[in-house]
């Protein structure tokens, strides 16, 4: 917890709010024209002017002078799979050749490949590369993540998952949110009983995920031939009754209906929704479901991207997520998130900082305390190499962070 004062950079944008903003609000990040922003313990203490003096003794501070540098608020991942064992290689030259997702999955590839690697590598091993991946994303400027379980699929694993989780999060200066996905594929020694897989997370892994308050957040994965609605439903409200938060990944490869269900079990957040519908989108929007999208993945499968300016004229609150995993989306490129972002999705510079740092927030139940530069908030932020936050789509796949400062200590 650290003291530290950034001193007349040339913007800083706030990105300022306590909420998810949706609509015409994700246009305005309340940008400070060479402005100081003071953190005392840890915590943002004071936002100041130009010209305003600084109200603390500046012997007490580490002081950055951040003239013609953009300060923004840490960057928040609300979707990744950043524990797992093994790499899938060879699956990505055979989708270059043209084997669908589903194909690749269907063949014993994709989720149940990393499977089989995250159940035999030991503790140790999944910390190590975990961490190497926090270090990573955190050079990029990404100050808080969220994990997901699900490559265990199996009682030992899935804990073994999110136990690595918790002890990064514990020695890490990443802040890592943890969600249970104990859906994410049926298992082989479950396939043909998925009704049966859903009753054991139900009433086995909920029950010790949650006497072990080892995870935040419940995720599914509903999607066609792998979890149906109804499946995902039962779910998704036994995981309620347990007091977890509601994720789910819906409407990824085909419009089953999943941002409706999202809607209706007010969820906290549906992620990817390539294949959403208006009604699903219109849905969402009512019932402030965060809508997180996953350009990178779009991308990497060669798949339509989500619909975001489509999302964001009807209101829905959208966050934009890496999505890092071995399969889909083995990258966490910020750079290339907000590129696509914009370039292909549509959203303005404005729009896509919003959805990485506030919005991300709110799709993991953070806003009240980071995403935006707020008096009050943890004190994680990061400055760019150049004068404006526009250079972060414009400087198409370039790192233009320079400093990470993660609770008012430099991390980078």
């Amino acid at each position: 917890m650290g003291n530290i004062i950034i001193k007349n950079a040339a913007q800083v944008v706030t990105c300022s709010g306590f909420s998810g903003k949706r609509g015409r609000e994700m246009s305005d990040l309340q940008v400070i024209e060479n402005g100081t922003v003071i953190v005392t313990g840890g915590i943002i203490s004071h936002l100041l002017q130009q010209g305003e003096p600084i109200p603390v003794d500046e012997q007490d501070y580490e002081v950055i002078h951040a003239e013609g540098k953009a300060l923004l608020p840490g960057f928040v991942d609300p979707h990744t799979h950043f524990i797992f064992g093994g790499y899938r290689e060879e699956e990505f030259s055979w989708r270059m050749r043209g084997d669908s997702y589903m194909e690749i999955m269907q063949h014993g590839g994709g989720i149940v490949n990393t499977t089989r690697a995250t159940r035999e590598a030991t503790e140790e091993e999944l910390f190590a590369s975990g961490k190497q991946r926090l270090d990573a994303m955190m050079q990029l400027g990404i100050t808080t993540v969220e994990g997901k379980s699900g490559y265990g699929l199996d009682r030992e694993t899935e804990l073994k998952q999110l136990r690595v989780m918790r002890q990064l999060n514990e020695t890490h200066a990443m802040d890592v949110v943890p969600t249970f996905m104990g859906a994410h594929a049926t298992p082989t020694e479950w396939k043909g009983r998925e009704d049966a897989f859903i009753d054991f997370n139900i009433r086995e892994m909920f029950p010790l995920v949650a006497q072990e308050k080892l995870a935040e957040s419940v995720d599914i994965f509903c999607e066609k031939d792998v979890f149906t609605l109804a499946q995902s439903r039962r779910y998704l409200t036994a995981a309620r009754d347990h007091g977890f938060q509601l994720k789910m990944h819906a409407d990824e490869i085909a419009p089953l209906g999943g941002a409706e269900l999202a809607a209706e079990l007010r969820c906290l957040s549906a992620d990817h929704l390539l294949q959403a519908s208006d009604g699903g989108i219109r849905a969402m929007a009512v019932a402030g479901v965060v809508a997180t999208l996953l350009p990178l993945t779009a991308f990497t499968l060669r798949e339509p991207y989500a619909r975001g300016r489509t999302m964001i004229d009807a209101g829905c609150i959208v966050a934009l997520a890496t999505d890092l995993n071995p399969g889909s989306s083995f990258t966490a490129s910020v750079p290339l998130l907000f590129a696509l972002a914009c370039i292909y999705m549509q959203l303005t510079p404005e729009e896509a900082v919003t959805a990485f740092t506030i919005n991300s927030a709110a799709a993991i139940n953070r806003a009240g305390s980071i995403g935006s530069i707020d008096v009050g908030k943890q004190g994680d932020l990061l400055l760019l190499q150049f004068p404006s936050y526009k250079f972060l789509p414009y400087h198409v796949g370039m790192n233009i962070v320079e400093t990470v400062i993660k609770r008012g200590e430099v991390a980078i």
